[in-house]
């Protein structure tokens, strides 16, 4: 008839409109007597069902909870009053689809043995079937009363914090008595004022500590606002160049207040381990950190540093002997402080010591020939050669790193029952935990720096010009020649090795390159992408010294304009490595972490198994385009 109509459009506009309304009246016909002819169809359907269910549709009211009959489709075919009135509400549900009443339409879960939760206008219920021949019943049992229970209990469970005022002892002695008071009534009154927006209560402590009580409800909405205290906290400056800076460690999810708290202190010192200035939640086995854009604040008292010097000889005087080991492809900084606490074994305390190395993986590899072509060969051991040294009065000291996971050789680890870790990178969950001493300083520039103060104090005169160089070449790595992380005890360690010979242009000549190394780092730094204000580089070249050029690409990148930070990715093998450094404006190692790896606010690395190039990368951009790089690092 639409033909029609438009081949008369061109006798006769009037005839035209005729046969359209005429065409468009039967459309209408037809479209009614199809929607007529399915409701026709599905009442008698419906009907026949329900003869078919009449004993069972007239004894569903009988039964004591809402129910429903469904047909073959879910429609609901047959309900009890108990279902009209509480769950309908009374509105009729005959014809209604089962997928209404139920939680993402998931009609297929009501049949398990354990029913499905739903809840609909505002109340709870378990939805469980039963499917018979020509359809099912369904019964909600309401649960309400002991769902809205279970959910108060969970929410008022108790969250035990600790807060360390960070820096309150540095900030009382670069001030005076009165500018310090009101730097600690303004911390406090922020406690107060975050303390009051939730149902607990603190309690001030000694020593710039307090202890926070508060429900699991509170908990939830400061991890959506990501613990805005302690941005509220930084705020509070003094003279335009110090901010007061605060540690939270909270336990929650525990047992009892015993294990909250417990869990809370081990959160803390989670905190404070990684630099401070964050929050440490511990659940269990698990944590999750908040925070952490500020520097670490150096602390110049030396007594820990004395009394750590004091317990290491005891532990080395009782040792049949020492073996020194560093991380896996030890750079100048892990193998720098190696030698040196070598020396002041041999030379300071007069006891057998040797150094573990892989001579094939390390990247300090014109440090150990130097101390070989000076007569030293003896004292660089593989690890075959170590694991016949080891006897039950060995000692094993760690330095530069303190998870299990990066040790140059981890069945040493194993089989030494005597272990002393220094480092100085910022601390992992998985942390070495059976330690006699565990030095842990993420305020130190290098592990090189933490062993130049210890020899002083653990015989005096012990480092040679040789010792004194590489200590002072792992200073100059971590630091980038004194520019990064620097404070006033890594120029004092600096100035102690100097004192002892050592030759800075020596030291230069060990962060020599080849001239291949040299063209692939300036070819990373070339072709580098620039996204987020973070530099991307990916090597495609497998060169002996790929790991050297990564990482000093990674720090070339830093000096292009607009660049926070910078990452270098490269493969070995199945597995992409990836070097990350910064001038401090991003924490690369939080987002490090988040791939699996770890390090220091300014210098981070992590290695992707069995991962391809191209997923590495996406996975690291997709990290950076949720940063924020807007926001500055408050210490500048």
């Amino acid at each position: 008839m639409f033909i029609m109509a438009f081949i008369s459009l061109r006798y006769s506009v009037i005839i035209f409109l005729g046969e359209l309304l005429l065409a468009l009246a039967a459309t209408v016909v037809v479209v009614m007597s199809i929607v007529n002819l399915k409701r026709y169809i599905a009442a008698v359907l419906t009907s026949s069902i329900r003869q078919m269910f009449k004993e069972e549709a007239r004894n569903i009211d009988d039964i004591r909870m809402p129910a429903v009959i469904l047909g073959p489709n879910d429609e609901i075919i047959a309900a009890n009053h108990l279902f009209k009135e509480m769950v309908c509400r009374k509105e009729e549900p005959l014809g209604d689809n089962i997928k209404k009443y139920l939680p993402d339409d998931n009609a297929d879960a009501i049949f398990d043995k354990n029913g499905v939760d739903t809840n609909y206008s505002d109340h709870w219920y378990i939805a469980f079937g039963v499917r018979h021949e020509y359809g099912a019943t369904v019964y909600f049992i309401d649960d309400d009363t002991y769902k809205t229970n279970s959910d108060e209990y969970v929410a008022s469970r108790p969250v035990v914090c600790i807060v360390a005022f960070d820096n309150k002892d540095e900030l009382e002695r670069e001030t005076d008595n009165s500018e310090a008071i009101q730097v600690t009534v303004a911390v406090e009154q922020a406690i107060v004022k975050w303390v009051s927006a939730t149902k607990g209560f603190y309690k001030k402590m000694s020593g710039g500590r307090y202890v926070v009580v508060m429900e699991e409800r509170d908990i939830k909405r400061f991890f959506e606002e990501k613990f805005r205290i302690l941005d509220d906290i930084r705020a509070i400056r003094i003279h335009d160049r110090m901010n007061a800076t605060v540690s939270l460690g909270i336990g929650h999810g525990g047992s009892s207040f015993k294990e909250n708290e417990q869990w809370a202190r081990q959160a803390l010192d989670m905190a404070l381990g990684r630099g401070g200035d964050q929050a440490a939640v511990k659940k269990g086995d698990s944590y999750q950190f908040f925070g952490g854009v500020s520097k670490g604040i150096e602390k110049r008292d030396k007594v820990r540093t004395r009394v750590i010097a004091n317990t290491l000889t005891n532990h080395i005087n009782n040792s049949s002997n020492v073996i020194v080991m560093g991380h896996r492809f030890s750079d100048l900084d892990s193998v720098g402080s190696c030698i040196g606490m070598w020396s002041a074994v041999v030379k300071g305390l007069h006891k057998n010591a040797y150094i573990l190395i892989n001579r094939q993986q390390t990247l300090a590899r014109s440090l150990v020939s130097s101390f070989e072509k000076a007569g030293f060969e003896s004292i660089f051991k593989s690890e075959d050669e170590a694991l016949d040294l080891l006897d039950d009065h060995s000692l094993l000291i760690i330095v530069d790193t303190h998870s299990p996971n990066f040790l140059e050789s981890k069945t040493i680890y194993e089989r030494c029952s005597r272990v002393v870790v220094i480092d100085h990178h910022r601390m992992m969950v998985n942390h070495i935990d059976k330690a006699l001493v565990f030095y842990h300083e993420p305020t130190a520039s290098s592990a090189s720096e933490m062993t130049a103060e210890l020899v002083q104090y653990l015989g005096h005169g012990s480092l040679s010009r040789l010792e004194s160089e590489a200590l002072l070449s792992g200073i100059m790595l971590d630091t980038k020649n004194f520019v990064l992380r620097t404070g006033v005890r890594t120029f004092e360690a600096a100035a102690y090795l100097r004192s002892n010979g050592a030759d800075t242009v020596e030291v230069k000549r060990l962060f020599s390159n080849s001239i291949d190394t040299y063209k692939v780092k300036y070819k990373l730094v070339s072709e580098a992408e620039i996204f987020n204000s973070c530099a991307i580089a990916v090597a495609d070249e497998d060169i002996p010294d790929i790991r050297i050029a990564s990482a000093q690409a990674a720090d070339e990148l830093l000096g292009i304009e607009n660049v926070k930070a910078s990452f270098v990715l490269y493969k070995t093998g199945k597995t992409v490595n990836i070097s990350a450094r910064s001038l401090g404006d991003l924490n690369v190692q939080i987002i490090m972490e988040q791939l699996g790896g770890g390090g220091h606010q300014t210098m981070a690395a992590c290695q992707l198994e069995n991962t391809s190039m191209a997923e590495a990368r996406e996975q690291l951009v997709s990290i950076i385009s949720e940063l924020d790089v807007s926001k500055e690092d408050p210490n500048h």
